[in-house]
């Protein structure tokens, strides 16, 4: 027990006065005369025995009296177990990630929490809150009510280690107490190592009634007819016993097609046809579950040609003819004596066959090309020598020519999980005409190879830009060295690699993001591009690249949906945005590390403990209540006792 004013300790000497009092009393008794001495004998004694208990019954309360007086004024209370902490700085991690849409006993899962921290939060207490896109410093409940009630949804996962590295990026003399709340859906162990030891950290984790959810994962175009798009709209369910769900899709708001599907399993495939033309819509699903992922906003442009050049020999060159035909492309050959270089800014794609040796120029202009977002194929000669070649593929990326092999070789080993092979084969295939080589290169390379020989080197590669793509042959492909040209595969993958993913197919970026996108325009220094809907509105950064324009999103826009991009007035292109699906599967949230913190049921009670275990228990009322009870006592002692 400890004292908030010891001082006052030093009045118990007064405890001495009643003592003197009751020592040094000068009152006498009175004599009185009787008939009958004897009796009155015995009555003096009988009084003095009787005055004598009163006194020191009253000496007694008058001194506890005292004494629990004195006591009570200088304020006894006990320590409290966790008294070091309450200097501690208070910081609540509030998870608004779209898995919080989650519905609970109470509702929505971030609702409640909101509503639960504008009610049991003390209207004293400062804190800072952080969560998944906002950052509110040094505030109290009632400077961010305002902010709370009117707090959205986040595309950005929620990251645990990002926001502890944020807070313990916070200089302080004091150790913190960390409230975190959080469904913990997709929450990894390794972001709870950033948590110092000294810290104090509370876990709340509101728990989901409804996790069944279905979700729209992607729209792709499935095939290109001559006037038809066969779209593909994949779909995810986390969960089990579906009901039926109905899919719509929609074009400028406008029904195009709808359908209703009686089963669905872990993965369903729905196909829709639709005009070949320009295509500014969405699919949507009705579901019981979360809702932000039951709309997919996309856009398909009306195909243009595609603009490609070749560079090398005619005769070697003939077969690229038959590839790139009139009706989708705007193809020519050139050699290295006719090209002209000013052809190539207008360029789609380039393929360089077979050139035993690169001029300088032309590296430094193909560069440049790459860079801007065209594709280039590189189809090495036998006669180049690898010096030469290593020069060239070194302003691309990290992929070398250890050597050459005189052996004849077969491909045998397709990667269907790249982009150029993802919409080709219906299934893998192994019974399959594979081509073979009698010289070919050895390919260095950090990237998965798209096509593989039988000893797993690597005979087509690439090197991916943000922009556009470098595919690298480990063979020439002129009929004397090898067979590719008479394969299966040599349409769908000279096909593919001259397709140039942004301006063919279906458009959708994801939010937050690292995305990228070029549109073809020309604009004067003082011109800039604007992204907008009927809603929203931003500029994205911009960099001018020739006759075309790339633009950066970062984390815009604010809401998924179909936007067009602006020059001025002018709309360039239709473009679309979604938030990433990571926050889809609720099924199984991640609580196997909360062993190792403090789990709490709900958040009044983490302010109930924090208070509890940081307050000292007062106990001066007792003394108070007790020095109370010995004066009633005295005052019945007076008037009772003989």
């Amino acid at each position: 027990m400890q004292f908030k004013h010891p001082e006052i300790l030093y009045f118990l000497f007064l405890l001495v006065i009643p003592i003197l009092v009751h020592l040094f009393q000068l009152r006498r008794f009175k004599k009185e005369y009787f008939t009958n001495v004897q009796f009155l004998k015995e009555l003096s004694i009988q009084t003095r025995k009787s005055s004598t208990i009163k006194k020191w019954l009253l000496l007694f309360t008058r001194l506890l009296l005292l004494f629990f007086l004195i006591l009570a004024f200088a304020q006894p209370f006990f320590t409290a177990k966790e008294s070091k902490k309450a200097t501690n700085e208070m910081y609540i991690i509030l998870d608004n990630s779209y898995s919080m849409q989650a519905k609970g006993k109470k509702g929505e899962l971030l609702k409640r929490a909101v509503q639960d921290l504008l009610e049991q939060t003390p209207e004293n207490q400062n804190f800072s809150l952080i969560t998944n896109s906002e950052t509110y410093w040094n505030t109290d409940i009632k400077s961010s009510r305002k902010e709370l009630q009117e707090l959205k949804y986040s595309g950005n996962a929620f990251q645990l280690d990002n926001i502890i590295a944020k807070v313990n990026a916070r200089k302080s003399a004091n150790n913190k107490d960390i409230i975190i709340i959080t469904d913990a859906v997709g929450l990894k162990n390794n972001q709870t190592k950033s948590f110092r030891k000294e810290d104090n950290v509370y876990f709340v984790i509101p728990k989901a009634e409804q996790k069944n959810n279905i979700a729209i994962d992607s729209v792709y175009l499935e095939q290109t007819l001559d006037n038809f798009y066969e779209i593909a709209v994949k779909l995810t369910a986390n969960g089990d016993d579906f009901e039926d769900v109905s899919i719509a899709l929609y074009n400028n708001d406008k029904l195009t097609a709808k359908t209703l599907l009686k089963s669905i399993s872990k993965s369903k495939t729905v196909n829709f046809t639709i005009p070949k033309e320009n295509f500014n819509g969405y699919v949507t699903i009705t579901d019981k579950g979360l809702v932000y992922d039951n709309t997919y906003y996309f856009t398909i442009s009306k195909p243009s040609k595609t603009n490609i050049i070749s560079i090398g020999d005619a005769d070697k060159s003939k077969f690229l003819s038959r590839i790139y035909t009139n009706d989708e492309f705007e193809y020519a050959n050139f050699t290295l004596q006719t090209l002209d270089y000013n052809l190539i800014e207008k360029q789609d794609a380039i393929i360089l066959n077979e050139i035993s040796d690169v001029p300088q120029a032309l590296q430094t202009t193909l560069k440049s090309f790459v860079n801007k977002g065209g594709n280039l194929v590189i189809i090495p000669s036998q006669e180049a020598k690898t010096v030469n070649l290593n020069n060239l593929l070194n302003n691309f990326g990290s992929i070398q020519i250890k050597g050459e092999t005189n052996t004849e070789k077969k491909v045998t080993k397709i990667n269907f999980s790249h982009p150029i092979f993802n919409t080709v084969f219906e299934k893998k295939v192994d019974n399959f005409q594979y081509p073979t080589t009698k010289n070919s290169l050895e390919l260095n390379s950090t990237t998965p190879s798209i096509l593989s020989y039988d000893d797993q080197s690597a005979f087509l590669t690439s090197i991916a830009n943000p922009l556009s793509s470098v595919y690298v042959f480990a063979a020439a492909l002129n009929k004397s060295n090898c067979n590719f040209q008479n394969s299966p595969l040599v349409v769908p993958v000279f096909y593919n690699m001259a397709q140039n993913s942004l301006k063919t197919g279906v458009v959708s970026m994801t939010i937050s993001e690292s995305n990228y996108f070029v549109v073809d325009a020309s604009l004067s220094k003082d011109e800039i591009l604007t992204v907008k809907n009927s809603t929203e509105s931003f500029i994205p950064v911009q960099q001018l690249l020739n006759k075309k324009v790339k633009l950066s999103f970062n984390n815009n826009p604010n809401e998924a949906g179909n936007f067009g991009i602006f020059n001025k007035t002018f709309l360039l292109k239709n473009i679309s945005f979604n938030f990433a699906r990571s926050e889809s599967d609720i099924t199984e949230p991640n609580t196997d590390f909360i062993s190792n913190f403090k789990e709490i049921s709900d958040i009044e009670t983490v302010f109930n403990t924090i208070q509890s275990d940081r307050t000292d228990t007062q106990i001066w009322k007792w003394f108070v209540i007790v020095a109370l009870f010995f004066l009633a006592l005295e005052l019945f002692i007076q008037k009772f006792v003989k």
